[in-house]
């Protein structure tokens, strides 16, 4: 989520442009949402006008330009600027042009000008600082695939490049090169990311470059491996990775079409030094309920991470820095904020749609529609839309992020809690439409089982963006947007909800829900409630009980894969009661007391069926009092073996003990 950012000073002015007189805009109100000391409007800034943004960049105040298309342009003036006087303002960009200024000819200028000052507003938002960490890369190259492709890479690239090429057929190779090294052999496996390949072969065979006439290959040797910084996969079948095009340091092409070896070759030749990366993720190991007790529970983000950056590592999952491609679709998925992302955190993410709606509001007094989008895609599609188009609707503001599938029901719903009216999806292709079907389908049973209306949240395309929706217009209380994913969920919902008293049920595989216990089959062993992960299971302090806090379960599974007796069943639901946030109890019998002592312990149906099933049944038991044994507490249990009349590890009589008087007596 790009977000505009400035040195804090006391200061800033607010630049302008009506673009040759194609846009309108409330001076006053943008002055306000950008908390400008001045604003000042003009006509052509990157043209005639220009000079007027030059002045205020050399002078003390923050200097905020509302135009995104010619960013790098007055980027480029700040520089000119520093360069001649020492001395250039911060500067920040912000379109308000293509996603609210540019709209149809029947556009509601007042819904513009609203949706211009909520886009400002948010931009002052201070932007989530991501960590990086450094990337080192010697640039040595592997290149896999046909002799003659892999041969012709090696000569684009052997200048910035130490290359070794894997060749996959028995292609003849004209001359030797000292430049590159070749070996023969079939690529099995690939794991990693630039600067930390390791790939494992079958059959290779180095290329022997002695004698004269054909070259030949040496021995084979059944397996090896090898390390690389840069991978080039020219083989033309499925890539080595899946979403090859966000592992970095790995270039895959199809050797028969034209140009793609050059293509590649540009690209790859720059891959030498130390790179910089963007740290996404931040994992809290502690909340993760992927597994306990070696019994698997959630794996939500393992199923979705289109990388494979995600891997089980015991009771939690680790996810691989060098490969994770920051799209977030773990954080859309996770139920137990395990995993969060840095960029985009959903703090960051709910209070830019929170004010972004309330600014609209406060100048229409209408709710406004929300259309997440991708920045690059999707922003191109919806600059394209304005130009030669309709633009985007007057009352839908759009909310850019690096990737459409960091946007789960979570984020959906605290768009409908902030007072959206509809939560539209901009889907790039059919793989962003996929990634982010199931938490919009959990999200659309939400609204749609708290409250009967019409559809308020769709994935659409870029030609849907021009019509009002179903819902243009409508106006939506907000509700206040405290806590974590599941607290805002929760309080969204049960604000939609109309007298709605039965549980919502849920998708399934949905993160909330209810556990159901068969009395008949349960034993209360409680091993459910040792392995809970979010604590929703609990026992009771004096009594044979399973409590269950429904609020806290995520329906991870555990319980039901570790119950030896299969009494258990997940129930995907959302209940809004209040007595979902406390424990009840599931199922509970009275203890059993001792024969002896009278103190409980176990459980009395279950002790009643053991004797039952033992006395006179087994050899051990039958005419005998060893079952008075098993309805007695340890402690009992131990002094009647040892020292009951019949006890059958009972001993001698002990000798009386000898004191000092014995000794003098004698």
């Amino acid at each position: 989520m790009k977000r505009v950012e400035f040195l804090m000073t006391a200061h800033k002015t607010l630049l302008l442009c009506s673009c040759d007189k194609t846009q309108s805009f409330d001076p006053e109100a943008l002055r306000k949402a950008a908390a400008a000391e001045q604003v000042i409007a003009v006509d052509q800034l990157c043209g005639h006008d220009m000079k007027m943004a030059a002045e205020h960049l050399g002078g003390d105040a923050d200097v905020l330009i509302a135009c995104g298309q010619q960013a790098a342009l007055f980027e480029r003036l700040g520089e000119d600027v520093q360069a001649e006087i020492g001395h250039s303002a911060p500067l920040g960009t912000i379109d308000i042009r293509d996603r609210a200024g540019w709209g149809s000819a029947s556009a509601n200028p007042k819904r513009q000008h609203a949706k211009q000052a909520a886009l400002v507003a948010a931009a002052q938002l201070p932007a989530p600082i991501a960590p990086a960490k450094t990337i080192r890369s010697s640039g040595v190259c592997c290149i896999v695939g046909p002799t003659e492709q892999a041969v012709r890479m090696a000569e684009l690239v052997q200048d910035e490049l130490g290359v070794t090429c894997i060749v996959n057929d028995a292609g003849p190779i004209q001359l030797p090169s000292a430049a590159y090294d070749v070996a023969r052999g079939r690529l099995t496996s690939a794991y990693g990311a630039l600067g930390n390949f390791r790939m494992e072969f079958a059959q290779l065979q180095t290329l022997n470059p002695a004698g004269r006439g054909a070259l030949g290959y040496g021995e084979v040797q059944a397996t090896a491996s090898s390390e690389c910084d840069v991978f080039i996969d020219l083989r033309g079948g499925a890539p080595a990775f899946p979403s090859h095009q966000k592992r970095n340091g790995y270039f895959w092409a199809d050797p028969a079409k034209t140009g793609e070896l050059e293509r590649i070759a540009l690209t790859a030749r720059e891959r030498v030094g130390e790179f910089e990366k963007t740290v996404y993720f931040r994992l809290e190991e502690s909340l993760c309920a992927h597994s306990r007790a070696n019994k698997t529970g959630c794996t939500r983000c393992l199923d979705v991470c289109p990388t494979e950056a995600i891997f089980s590592f015991g009771d939690h999952v680790q996810i691989d820095s060098d490969i994770c491609a920051g799209c977030g679709s773990c954080a859309a998925v996770c139920p137990t904020s395990a995993i969060t992302m840095n960029e985009s955190p959903f703090e960051a993410l709910t209070k830019a749609v929170d004010v972004m709606a309330r600014v609209y509001r406060e100048h229409t007094e209408e709710s406004p529609r929300l259309v997440f989008h991708t920045l690059d895609a999707g922003g191109e599609a919806m600059a394209h839309l304005a130009r030669y188009g309709d633009g985007l609707a007057d009352d839908l503001i759009p909310m850019g992020l690096e990737h459409i599938d960091r946007i789960g029901h979570a984020e959906i719903l605290a768009a409908l809690g902030a007072g959206y009216a509809e939560v539209l999806l901009l889907a790039d292709n059919e793989t962003d439409r996929q990634a982010v079907a199931a938490e919009v389908e959990l999200a659309q049973a939400m609204v749609s089982g708290a409250h009967h209306s019409p559809t308020r949240i769709r994935v659409v395309a870029t030609d849907e963006l021009s019509a009002e929706g179903d819902n243009a217009g409508r106006v939506s209380e907000p509700v206040l947007l405290v806590g974590g994913r599941r607290d805002i969920t929760r309080v969204t919902v049960s604000a939609m909800a109309d007298g709605v008293e039965a549980p919502i049920p849920l998708p399934q595989g949905a993160p909330y829900g209810a556990i159901e216990i068969d009395s008949d089959k349960c034993t209360l062993c409680l091993a459910c409630v040792s392995l809970c992960p979010t604590g929703a299971l609990g026992d009771h302090p004096d009594r044979p009980e399973v409590q269950f806090t429904e609020n806290a379960c995520v329906q991870c599974g555990i319980c039901d894969s570790t119950c030896p007796e299969t009494a258990i069943n997940l129930k995907p639901q959302l209940d809004l009661s209040k007595g979902a946030l406390s424990a009840r109890a599931l199922h509970g019998e009275e203890p059993f007391e001792c024969i002896k002592c009278g103190k409980p312990f176990g459980v009395a149906s279950t002790i009643n069926r053991i004797v039952e099933k033992l006395e006179n049944q087994h050899w051990m038991y039958k005419n005998a009092d060893n079952v008075q044994l098993i309805k007695m507490c340890d402690d009992c249990r131990v002094k009647s073996q040892f020292h009951g009349e019949n006890a059958p590890l009972a001993g001698g009589e002990r000798p009386r003990v000898r004191t000092r008087d014995d000794y003098l007596d004698s």
